[in-house]
């Protein structure tokens, strides 16, 4: 088991840098590691079986985060695209390729159909990935190529509540791989009303039940626990999903729209993210490395055939489908280049089909290699839009609703007794505000009144990147403890070079701290509201209010140039030490000759 890892993880670190320096994507670059260490070349690696469903894993994770982007609201707007492009797309699609086959081959039409519901899905883990690495996942093809590629995670579970129905011969003794279904041998009624209680189940729990324990979780500040629990959630859904014969990608995906809403929403993205990539990548060596290129040598002509009609077909159906929405020439080309691909859920159909009968062994492997080899090409057919295509105006133009990718104004780290002072002036001038702190409590009594709040360690570039530093124009840092404020500032400034910095100063030590890190700017917690008692008392001792803010200016003037001054010394004992009385009697000369001036005038 040790081999193996070493091997994936070494084959991954070699292939995938290369293919990103050439600029072919880390997909492309998972997907040769594979093929290098699988039985075709290397043959490092045996049967990919168990790893396949172990990397399967990555795509349930893949959509769990993709829902924890999308709130019910946005959701529902998009309802349109999902159910009107998706649902023309799978079923063109799937007409097309039936309608070839039957004119083509003997298959009989149960056979055909099975095989063209299979090849109009696409692979959700490529198609993100890659919208994603290239900036393009709000565009117009972005978000309808999303919007497609739910509705065809939604249509995996009819299908394959269909499949056993197409059954042309006896069954398939020892083939596929069937999932224990608790509710298989129950009728049809009672399982459409346990789907419907599970998927209920999952939304209710999710709004009532998952907040509460995870602010329990993280009242422990105990990172680990909380990252156990993400987990938790995430595969005790899929067990209970695959458990009664439904997507667990879906399932997942449910649990995601429905914490969206939740203030851990960005500390459960940042924590799982590193998972979703390494199974991700797993998934890809594994596709990889299932290319059978001995079967592939033996019919190439039918595979080359059968892939470039699958790339056909559903190109040109997907490219009609842009032309009736309305979407852009070079839009339409890329909605058309991102999903022309076969997907991830043909190996769960192919082996689902030869589990039912529907397919012979033959026609299973021949199913796996053309999809296997569509997914290998569809890398390649991003890398060549953007070669052929100018990238400019190819970005993500401004969303009409701004749920998805809100325009961020300003980060706000730490929403105490300070940060809320300056949350409220900014809120009450316009600006969207996303807020983060690391006290469960804090966060739900701010929540309370109607903020928008989320539960995470801002000294993470990974939390920070969730809460949208590379689009936010500043980053508030107004924690009250020194040592993580230095450390929000300097992985902010390291990570996101072009966010301005304001920060709380804890004291005079840690002001010196802020000095040194060059932020935009800085306030020392307590300096403002003693200045302002210091005038009072100045005016309680008989001075005018108008010399008393004179004299209150004067000092925040000289304390300021001196704390600057102060600041290249710190950490110099001696030097600072003599500076600091040296200044003291400076400030008194200094205030004393300006006093002496107010006087004569």
């Amino acid at each position: 088991m040790l081999v193996s890892a070493l091997i994936y993880l070494l084959a991954a670190v070699i292939a995938v840098p290369i293919a990103k320096r050439f600029g072919l994507g880390s997909v492309l670059g998972y997907l040769i590691a594979g093929i290098i260490i699988g039985p075709s070349a290397l043959a490092l690696v045996g049967d990919q079986t168990e790893v396949m469903h172990f990397a399967e894993f990555g795509v349930v994770i893949m959509l769990f985060l993709v829902g924890l982007e999308l709130q019910p609201s946005r959701l529902w707007s998009m309802r349109k695209q999902i159910v009107g492009l998706g649902g023309l797309q799978v079923v063109l699609s799937a007409g097309a390729f039936t309608a070839l086959l039957l004119w083509t081959t003997p298959l009989v039409w149960q056979v055909s159909l099975a095989l063209g519901l299979t090849v109009a899905l696409s692979s959700t883990a490529i198609v993100l990935q890659s919208l994603n690495e290239r900036g393009q996942m709000n565009t117009q093809a972005g978000t309808n190529a999303f919007s497609v590629l739910l509705f065809q995670d939604i249509a995996v579970i009819p299908i394959l509540a269909f499949l056993p129905l197409l059954a042309t011969f006896p069954a398939h003794i020892g083939g596929g791989d069937h999932t224990v279904n608790l509710i298989e041998s129950l009728p049809v009624w009672q399982q459409v009303c346990v789907t419907l209680g599970a998927i209920v189940s999952i939304i209710l729990m999710g709004r009532y039940l998952a907040s509460p324990m995870f602010r329990i979780v993280a009242e422990t500040r105990l990172r680990e626990l909380f990252i156990a629990f993400a987990l938790l959630i995430v595969i005790a859904i899929a067990v209970a999903m695959t458990s009664i014969g439904l997507s667990a990608a879906l399932g997942t995906f449910l649990a995601g729209v429905v914490l969206a809403e939740s203030e851990f929403r960005h500390e459960i993205e940042a924590n799982i993210e590193p998972f979703k990539g390494l199974l991700l990548g797993l998934f890809f060596i594994t596709v990889g490395a299932n290319i059978d290129f001995v079967f592939l040598w033996e019919h190439v002509g039918t595979v080359v055939q059968l892939v470039a009609a699958l790339f056909l077909i559903k190109g040109a159906v997907l490219f009609g489908l842009a032309y009736i929405f309305k979407m852009e020439t070079r839009q339409s080309l890329l909605f058309m280049v991102a999903l022309a691909q076969g997907g991830e859920f043909a190996f769960v159909l192919s082996s689902a089909g030869l589990q039912y009968s529907v397919f012979d062994t033959e026609t299973a492997s021949m199913l796996t290699i053309v999809v296997a080899i569509s997914m290998l090409l569809a890398p390649l057919f991003f890398v060549l839009y953007e070669a052929w295509f100018s990238r400019a105006g190819q970005r993500a133009r401004p969303q009409e609703d701004d749920e998805v990718t809100p325009t961020l104004d300003v980060i706000v780290a730490g929403y105490g007794r300070f940060g809320q002072i300056i949350g409220r002036m900014l809120i009450s001038n316009g600006y969207d505000l996303t807020i983060l702190d690391h006290s469960p409590s804090q966060v739900d009594l701010v929540r309370r009144f109607g903020n928008t709040v989320f539960y995470g360690d801002a000294s993470r570039h990974d939390l920070l990147e969730a809460a949208g530093a590379h689009k936010a124009k500043l980053l508030v840092v107004g924690v009250d403890e020194a040592d993580k404020a230095n450390e929000i500032i300097r992985v902010a400034q390291q990570h996101f070079p072009n966010l301005k910095i304001l920060a709380r100063a804890v004291d005079r030590r840690h002001a010196y701290d802020i000095i040194s890190a060059k932020v935009d700017g800085y306030r020392r917690e307590t300096f403002d509201s003693a200045l302002r008692l210091g005038r009072n008392a100045l005016e309680l001792l008989g001075e005018t209010p108008e010399r008393a803010q004179t004299v209150a200016s004067l000092f925040e003037k000289y304390d300021e140039e001196s704390l600057i001054d102060l600041a290249a010394l710190w950490g110099d004992d001696k030097s600072y030490g003599i500076a600091v009385r040296q200044q003291i009697e400076d400030l008194q000369k200094v205030l004393a000759r300006d006093v002496e001036e107010l006087n004569k005038e």
